[in-house]
């Protein structure tokens, strides 16, 4: 058994009883890739999209998983050592290649992102595309400086989390949303200055606190929302468009002209595992341990949970972020 691992398989999209733990020969990093043995791995909605069919590019039966947390098992070019703390994310994980979900993974050497740290498994797999998501749509996406004031449309994912995080820590104003009325008090006991529910008319709230509107706005829950998000913006502000929760990302037949506040600016985040600087990771799990900065709510499972873990991911039954355990 020792030339064989377990891993998550998806065989078609459909429901979660695509998704099938089984056995399957260890992969072998070729020149310029190494293999990592994934103690956990955090989920995400790019896998959910993957398992209903809605992502392009996707062959299958396919390994799911975009990202992954870990030590280095072997790199046959002899530049990262056995046993080196990494995470690894996107480039293809999950999709063009098997990704995480699984008790080994083989990814191209670029995208590993080395790190020391003590804290438990289950919250370094939490942290590495939900950080490198965040902080790349605060500082590409938003360009957020001290002093401002930034809206979080889609506050209770593990991503809308940990950009209130990031946000209150470089000085912003943080309001940040939620549909269930039940969540505003965990919203605050995050750090955010004014939760809000999300009835559909966030913007009339948001200037109901600053008549002017807000400096800057990350929107996670799609192009259903994205008029609302673009109305709370003030002018010069700026909305970046990083999440789908709601699973729609086009907007039909766009008119520029007719669609956007006028003097409101609209960008977009999409990012590598170059794009998380490992200085950054580093600092963000040194702060963890110390106590200055909370990763939010976890919840655990183990890999042979995975179809529980995706349904309440799909249903949004947890609050926070979902990590598989997997050894």
């Amino acid at each position: 058994m020792d030339g064989t691992m377990r891993a998550v398989v998806l065989a078609a999209p459909g429901p979660v009883e695509q998704l099938s733990v089984v056995r399957l020969p260890k992969p072998e990093p070729a020149p310029g890739w190494v293999r990592i043995k994934v103690e956990a791995f955090g989920l995400n909605r790019s896998e959910l999209h993957t398992r209903l069919g809605l992502a392009e590019g996707v062959t299958f039966p396919r390994v799911p998983g975009i990202e992954a947390t870990g030590t280095v098992d072997l790199d046959p070019d002899g530049v990262l050592r056995p046993g080196q703390q990494v995470v690894t994310m996107m480039g293809g994980m999950g999709r063009t290649f098997d990704g995480g979900y699984a008790e080994y993974t083989v990814v191209p050497r670029e995208q590993v992102v080395p790190f020391a740290s003590g804290l438990p498994w289950e919250v370094l797999g939490a942290v590495p595309e939900t950080l490198q998501t965040a902080y790349g749509s605060l500082t590409v996406g938003l360009d957020l400086t001290p002093g401002q004031s930034l809206l979080i449309r889609g506050g209770t994912s593990a991503l809308g989390l940990v950009a209130a995080t990031l946000a209150k820590d470089l000085g912003a104003t943080v309001l940040s949303t939620t549909r269930n009325p039940d969540r505003l008090g965990a919203l605050a006991g995050h750090g955010v200055d004014h939760p809000l529910v999300d009835d559909g008319k966030v913007a009339e709230q948001v200037r109901a606190i600053l008549p002017d509107g807000v400096d800057a706005a990350l929107e996670l829950v799609g192009t259903p929302t994205l008029p609302d998000t673009l109305a709370a913006a003030r002018v010069h502000g700026t909305v970046c468009f990083t999440g789908m929760l709601s699973n729609q990302w086009t907007v039909p037949d766009f008119y520029p002209i007719g669609y956007l506040p006028r003097g409101v600016r609209l960008a977009a985040y999409s990012g590598e595992a170059a794009d998380l600087p490992p200085e950054v990771l580093q600092r963000y799990l040194d702060r963890i341990a110390a106590g200055e900065i909370g990763v939010g709510p976890t919840h655990v499972y183990r890999l042979d949970e995975i179809r529980d873990a995706h349904t309440d991911l799909e249903h949004g039954h947890r609050f926070g972020k979902l990590v598989v355990r997997v050894n």
